[in-house]
């Protein structure tokens, strides 16, 4: 069988181009097939040639790199020529050189013609959640045109979202329960599969966390008293970083201290922390490739999502044997069982219930130690291996249709 995979870039850093790379892995492993990439960039995949001659079947087997160049300038234009490129690529292929695929697969929206999507995100849910922070009333002159490049991007994507999922010749997985019930809403879509994200337990685990957790405390200029909560990624007032800062200052605890690993706009959120008086508590680290760093130097970890469709960290803190406080917001929370292996935020704005979580595991030593060797347990179900099985047997359903 030849798969088509197409994605305007593969890596090991982001959560989507993540699951693909390690899917890609796992189906260069199985007999005669062949995976040809449609890509702008590929990172972090140790064996991809360039080259348009496969090599079938076998553990050996490599994928096919297609390359298509990026454009320079802003993402909206970019995505544009990726989307219309890597189509009209594939037609070429097709026409010319004989080159047609039993299944094109796509994580995302990508192009018109895949046979399988695998969907991260449903951006009409995405855009409710950050329409707010993209008024263009009362906002700086200068902060304009970024906003309004962003609204055009989502407005495009929602647009394809519109166009692509209701069509039924192409079958759609989800990552979560969450994104497939949001599915079921946009796009009248009820045969949707779910596919859960996963973790890798040869790299997160609790003894690899406890390995290095002095140095990496010392590093953050923790002291071991300190109980140190870790909130990873972007976007920061989706993650719940807004909500996380009022549970802080309702505990008025100063060995509670806050990690925030990831980028984005630090001056609303050093505004609110001098209000509430707790910039002593927070401390802000830029993102990583090592990301075992973070998790080496936390106590438990808190993301209460407004809006996550599977977000991995909370999934790796569990891996590493933390404590976990995520929201019913994020599709993660679904293999959570609440205040067993974690606990779970039903109202991701509720700073009052926030704040009795975090107390909980921060004054109860035991609690904490239970409830994160209980996580690390469920974390182990999730690997990757069988994330990419379940993926080849969503595609060979695809296949054999």
């Amino acid at each position: 069988m030849r798969i088509a995979v197409v994605s305007p870039f593969l890596d090991r850093r982001h959560g989507a181009e993540r699951c693909v790379v390690e899917q890609i892995e796992h189906f260069c492993r199985k007999a005669d097939t062949e995976v040809h990439i449609y890509s702008q960039a590929v990172r972090d995949l140790e064996t991809v040639p360039y080259s348009r001659k496969a090599q079938p079947g076998g553990p050996s087997a490599k994928p096919v790199w297609h390359h298509l160049p990026s454009l320079p300038g802003p993402h909206l234009f970019n995505f544009l020529w990726w989307f219309i490129s890597n189509t009209l690529l594939r037609w070429y292929h097709r026409k010319f050189r004989s080159l047609s695929y039993e299944v094109v697969y796509s994580p995302g929206i990508n192009c018109f013609d895949a046979d399988a999507i695998v969907v991260h995100v449903v951006f009409h849910e995405f855009f409710r959640h950050v329409r707010e922070s993209l008024r263009l009333r009362g906002a700086p002159l200068r902060s304009w045109p970024a906003t309004v490049h962003r609204i055009l991007y989502y407005r495009l994507l929602m647009f394809l979202e519109t166009r692509i999922y209701p069509n039924r010749r192409i079958r759609l997985a989800a990552v979560s329960e969450l994104t497939a019930r949001e599915l079921r809403a946009t796009a009248r879509r009820d045969d949707v599969s779910v596919i859960p994200n996963a973790v890798d337990a040869a790299k997160f685990n609790p003894e690899a966390r406890l390995r290095r957790r002095q140095q990496t405390r010392a590093v953050f200029c923790f002291e071991e008293s300190d109980f140190v909560l870790l909130l990873i990624g972007n976007g920061w007032k989706n993650k719940g970083l807004e909500v996380l800062l009022q549970a802080l200052a309702r505990l008025r605890q100063s060995s509670l201290k806050l990690l925030v690993a990831g980028r984005d706009d630090r001056a609303p959120f050093q505004a609110q922390m001098c209000a509430l008086q707790i910039e002593s508590q927070v401390v802000f680290a830029e993102p990583s490739a090592e990301v075992m760093q973070f998790y080496a130097a936390a106590d438990a970890y808190a993301g209460p999502s407004l809006h996550d469709s599977f977000a991995l960290p909370p999934l790796e803190a569990m891996a590493c044997g933390l404590p976990v406080i995520t929201s019913a917001q994020n599709g993660g929370s679904q293999i959570i069982t609440d205040g067993v292996d974690g606990y779970v935020l039903n109202d991701p704005l509720d700073a009052a219930k926030l704040a009795k979580q975090i107390q909980a595991i921060s004054q109860q030593p035991d609690l904490c130690r239970d409830i994160g060797l209980k996580a690390a347990y469920t974390a182990r179900s999730y690997t990757w291996e069988n994330n990419a099985e379940r993926t080849w047997s969503f595609l060979m359903e695809v296949f054999n249709k």
